[in-house]
C-alpha cells in the first residue's frame, strides 16, 4: 500500500509541497463511477478517505473486480504514460474524500523539474508493479482453480 507520503516519499519537502499545492479536494459518493477504462486519463487521486474498487470490462460478461484502493493510496496512474487512457474503471465502494490533480499540470511539472519527474515516475511505477502482483494475484482467485493441472507447465 502506498500512503500519501509513500506516494511523495521520495521528493524532498519542498517538492512535495509543490506536487501537494496542485491538488484540489473532491468527494465521491458509494457507488459513483470515478472513471471509465478506456476514458481519457486526465487526472489522477490520492485517497483520504473511503475505498474504491478497479474494474476490468470483460464482454458479455459484467465487469470483473480487480482490485481496490484504499486510504493514502493512489487511485490511477495511467495519467503519467502514454496513450493516456485508463486501462480499468474504478467506483466509489464508500464515499471517498480525495485529493485531485490534473494530470497536465503534474506532467509539465515533472518536466520542468527532472528531479522532481524521476521521484514520481518512481513512485508510480512502485504502484503499478504492486497493482500487477496484486492483479495476478486476483486471477489466480477468479481462475486457479478451474485450470487443467498441466497448465502450469503449457509454454505460452
Amino acid at each position: 500500500m502506498q500512503t500519501t507520503t509513500g506516494l511523495l516519499g521520495e521528493l524532498t519537502p519542498e517538492q512535495r509541497e509543490r506536487v501537494r499545492s496542485l491538488g484540489s479536494e473532491v468527494h465521491f459518493d458509494a457507488g459513483e463511477r470515478i472513471f471509465e477504462e478506456g476514458s481519457r486519463a486526465d487526472r489522477f487521486w490520492i485517497l483520504h478517505t473511503g475505498s474504491a474498487t478497479l474494474a476490468m470490462h470483460i464482454p458479455g460478461h459484467r465487469d470483473v473486480a480487480i482490485d481496490h484502493v484504499r486510504h493514502g493510496e493512489l487511485l490511477g496512474w495511467s495519467w503519467m504514460f502514454q496513450p493516456y487512457v485508463w486501462s480499468l474503471a474504478a467506483q466509489a465502494d464508500s464515499p471517498v474524500r480525495a485529493l485531485e490533480f490534473d494530470a497536465l499540470t503534474v506532467r509539465v511539472l515533472c518536466d520542468e523539474d527532472t528531479a522532481l519527474g524521476l521521484a514520481m515516475t518512481r513512485s508510480v511505477a512502485a504502484v503499478m508493479a504492486d497493482r500487477l502482483q496484486r492483479c495476478r494475484a486476483r486471477l489466480v482467485d477468479l481462475f486457479g482453480p478451474y485450470a487443467p493441472h498441466d497448465a502450469a507447465t503449457d509454454p505460452i
